[in-house]
């Protein structure tokens, strides 16, 4: 049940591999693509107790020297810091610009190791295996990377594409419950921004699909794999096309931030992407139904869409000023006109703004 998407960038062009066991197959195919002589696999202690030693000994079995590093896990260790203390680790250890990085874990994970990888040497090959939902759907694909500093999330990145993308789905069985909904977030979000019949798709498929069956996991991966590849290989540096993927982020990433990041991503763009969908209706670019849908959707999948901790308008606004879409001083919202179809704009009236937000408590 194997499944392949091609990320089409000329010279740059790269496989997503996805089904059950890939995790298995990964030296081989590294083997028989070699990106570097020598790999060393880039994972947060939780996740590489559960799969980096058995990652380890596959690429071990193919003949494939390689080295375990890792950090601790969580958005806090998404900085600069653990950035220098990974390069000063690969300097150590005497990798060059002949060997690879690979990402096993997360979009915190995929985001460091590729920004490890694209200032490391100046520039060394990785590729990523993503082992949450939302990375898999997301932030494994696309070549952005980045990691936070105070003033905001992901300020700091660049885009640098991965050699190749491993998905195995096997290992959502043992990911939190809370991650899973966290990527399913992200899922949503390409059925409410691109796709309505995907959308629809995900509406009457929920039980399956909460269920972790592979039936329904498999095509959805794929489907947001296609969804993401068509949009980066017209738009690989978010010039245009490419901001489409941000609906709900705008405001979501100002709610993780405003949280401590105590609210994680996923459920974070669940907050902002019920908020848009309303600052939308209120806009008079969409009618109240789109609204009403997307809340619907979110609320079935057991997505927040009021924020469940407390702190000020003041914070979140101040947040939404830092966000990295901002230009001129003005903040840019990917607002719904109808399911499948999103507008980007900046003509959003501060009243408009303040309600919305005000209702987000």
């Amino acid at each position: 049940m194997e499944q392949t998407v091609q990320v089409g960038l000329g010279e740059r062009s790269y496989p997503i591999i996805i089904g059950a066991k890939v995790l298995q197959r990964i030296g081989g195919d590294l083997q028989a693509r070699r990106p570097g002589k020598r790999y060393a696999i880039i994972s947060d202690a939780r996740v590489a107790g559960l799969y980096g030693g058995q990652l380890q000994q596959h690429l071990q079995q193919s003949g494939l020297p390689v080295e375990m590093i890792t950090f601790p896990p969580g958005e806090a260790s998404k900085n600069l810091q653990t950035v220098a203390t990974l390069a000063s680790t690969l300097a150590e250890l005497g990798f060059d610009r002949k060997d690879a990085l690979i990402a096993l874990g997360g979009g915190v994970t995929g985001d460091i190791t590729g920004f490890l990888a694209s200032v490391y040497m100046r520039g060394i090959p990785f590729v990523q295996v993503p082992t949450s939902l939302l990375a898999q759907v997301d932030s494994s694909v696309g070549g952005k990377t980045g990691v936070d500093i105070p003033q905001g999330k992901n300020l700091v990145g660049t885009f640098y594409q991965p050699k190749a993308v491993y998905i195995d789905t096997d290992v959502l069985q043992t990911l939190p419950h809370v991650e899973f909904l966290g990527g399913m977030a992200e899922v949503i979000k390409y059925g409410a921004s691109i796709d309505a019949g995907f959308f629809a798709w995900l509406a009457t498929h929920r039980e399956s699909i909460l269920a972790l069956d592979p039936v329904r996991t498999i095509p959805m991966i794929m489907r947001c794999c296609e969804m993401k590849a068509a949009v980066v290989e017209q738009d690989e540096r978010e010039g245009g096309l490419r901001r489409i993927l941000n609906f709900g982020h705008t405001i979501g990433h100002a709610v993780e931030a405003a949280s401590g990041y105590r609210i994680n991503h996923g459920f974070a763009v669940a907050i902002g992407m019920r908020a848009v969908a309303e600052l939308a209706v209120k806009g008079g670019i969409a009618r109240p139904e789109v609204a009403t849908a997307i809340r619907q959707l979110l609320e079935a999948y057991g997505l927040p869409v009021t924020i469940p901790v407390e702190f000020d308008l003041q914070t979140l606004r101040a947040y939404l000023q830092t966000d990295k879409k901002t230009v001129g001083g003005r903040v840019f919202f990917v607002l719904p006109e109808q399911l499948g179809r999103v507008r980007i704009s900046d003509e959003v009236a501060d009243a408009d703004l303040d309600a919305v937000l005000a209702n987000t408590f």
